[in-house]
């Protein structure tokens, strides 16, 4: 690996400016937790307010982030981003699947982490739910003291490295800039560092005995690609209350071995040569769109600068200027500048055995990642319906199936003098509710004909239909059609309408509805006039899952 460019050096002259500032909008937006106002960021960033209106009004036309008022929030689209970079390095995808079994054997969360410069990123976490369990969260920076991962990746450090390290830790003895992780609440003995660096180079693995916080214990050991260099670093974090770090070792450290040389070898597989990324225009004629249509509150230069992070991907973690320029449809000009800006603030580096290459650097999930990975299904949802109100003046909400009953895990009530009082946790029967036959219809054949047979099928109202041969006929209807509406059967006067919400890989998972009073419209209404702008919200919540969920797991509470 070439040595990173510092981004507090000066740009270099070909540098993109507008580029460089809408990171730091996003970087500081991300610093918050994904929300802040725009007159904060103008402070944060030291930018002028014009400046600052235009990132934001450029960042929001690409669905990077969405105005609430005052506030710019960051949206689940922006994990596109670091989605690249994870697709492109391969470890979720190669290793992830043996860190996960690795932790469901030993009891114990796991993580996969790559070096960040003098930090450590973590890039996949298998974690244990317990009382006190691993609260890190993918993209999550750590100091490279601060952990067992860290001394393994330093005991190939250069000089510089040490160097920058130092200058670092006396910058910032607290650990002010990882906010990751607990302040510095001790000192570190001189040299300890350095040392637990000299013994993971002879040992082979790490050892973290309340580095990060107390009551907190880890090991870790490398994972190498052919030549030898540690790619990424696996570790078995665990609690005092279950181990010390000395039994921790004892217990977990051949079966970590056994990991290591199975994920070694997975990255040693002689891989298909990926074809070239596909040439296109697309996202270079959007951009010249969005700016016809938005005229100088659109930054053209910065949508097509994240544009060329979005070019690597599975297979393309290496690309020269000409691959990226055609992936892109940008001009070869302005992909290159675009990448020696990117090159300059470390979101991407020249690849050590050939210079012309580029690729994506583990910086980028800064850009919001760890704060968007931990958004729940109700999280996603919940801007989407306040739209979609905004738009029909009905109210919306999301529920999930709990065993034969649905429960409410997000809603957005309209204002009326006559409405529906219902609020989050709200249960209800499946059987008789819009939502919950729409789960109900996304399930096997076999187990709804299962739950229908063990349901107590009451009338709630002289409409509900009770019948199991109906039900099941009404059912795969709704399975053929994508939709249910219900009208009267829960409470007289209510009227329903529900579509499904599918997960990644196609599964129903929840339901959104729009409800209504049944004297304000008909059943062909809400039909003709509520379905189309609710699949539609559907499919908003849907793509946000398919990027959201594509390397972390969405909680749906």
């Amino acid at each position: 690996m070439t040595s990173p460019v510092s981004a507090d050096a000066a740009p270099p002259q070909e540098a993109v400016g507008p580029l460089i500032r809408g990171l730091a909008v996003l970087r500081e937006l991300a610093a918050a937790d994904g929300r802040r106002s725009v007159g904060d960021l103008v402070r944060a960033t030291g930018l002028a307010r014009s400046t600052v209106d235009r990132v934001v009004s450029t960042l929001a036309r690409t669905g990077y982030l969405r105005v609430e008022g005052r506030d710019a929030v960051l949206t689940p689209r922006l994990m596109e981003l670091g989605n690249a970079y994870l697709s492109a390095c391969r470890l979720p995808d190669l290793l992830g699947p043996l860190a996960d079994s690795l932790a469901g054997s030993l009891d114990e969360s796991v993580s996969i982490a790559v070096p960040d410069r003098d930090g450590v990123r973590f890039v996949h976490q298998a974690t244990r739910r317990r009382a006190m369990s691993l609260t890190f969260r993918i993209g999550d920076l750590l100091p490279a003291e601060r952990g067992a991962p860290g001394a393994l990746f330093a005991a190939g450090w250069t000089g510089e490295d040490w160097e920058r390290w130092q200058l670092r830790r006396a910058a910032d003895p607290a650990d002010s800039g990882f906010p990751a992780v607990p302040p510095h609440g001790r000192a570190d003995a001189a040299g300890s560092f350095e040392r637990r660096t000299a013994d993971a180079r002879e040992q082979g693995w790490s050892a973290d005995n309340q580095l990060i916080e107390p009551g907190l214990v880890a090991v870790a050991m490398p994972v190498r690609d052919t030549a030898g260099r540690p790619v990424c670093a696996v570790s078995v974090v665990s609690h005092t209350s279950r181990h010390s770090a000395e039994s921790l070792r004892e217990a977990v450290l051949p079966r970590l071995r056994e990991t290591v040389g199975a994920m070694e070898a997975a990255l040693s597989a002689r891989a298909e040569p990926a074809a070239p990324p596909a040439a296109g225009s697309t996202p270079a004629a959007w951009t010249r769109a969005s700016k016809q249509e938005l005229g100088p509150e659109f930054v053209e230069s910065l949508a097509r600068g994240l544009t060329v992070l979005t070019a690597f991907d599975q297979g393309h973690a290496e690309l020269p200027l000409t691959a990226v320029a055609e992936a892109t449809g940008l001009a070869r000009a302005t992909a290159r500048r675009s990448l020696i800006t990117l090159e300059h603030l470390n979101y991407v580096e020249r690849a050590a055995h050939d210079g012309r290459l580029f690729r994506p650097t583990p910086r980028i999930l800064e850009l919001g990642f760890a704060h968007l990975s931990a958004l729940t299904l109700p999280q996603i949802t919940q801007p989407h319906l306040v739209e979609l109100v905004g738009q029909v003046h009905e109210s919306a909400s999301m529920a999930v199936l709990s065993g034969d009953d649905i429960q409410y895990v997000a809603r957005v009530p309209t204002v009326r003098i006559m409405s529906v009082n219902i609020t989050v946790g709200t249960r209800f029967p499946a059987y008789a509710t819009a939502m919950g036959r729409v789960l109900l219809s996304g399930l096997p054949a076999h187990e709804r004909t299962d739950r229908l047979a063990r349901t107590e099928l009451k009338p709630l109202t002289r409409h509900t239909v009770t019948s199991p041969d109906r039900l099941t006929a009404i059912l795969e209807r709704a399975e053929q059609e994508g939709y249910v509406l219900v009208d009267e059967e829960l409470e007289e006067g209510l009227r329903s309408i529900a579509v499904p919400v599918h997960d990644r890989t196609g599964r129903v998972v929840a339901a959104v509805n729009v409800s209504t009073h049944a004297s304000r419209s008909t059943a062909e209404h809400a039909r003709e006039d509520l379905l189309p702008p609710l699949r539609e919200t559907a499919a908003r919540i849907e793509a946000d899952m398919q990027i959201a969920g594509r390397y972390g797991r969405i909680a749906r509470e």
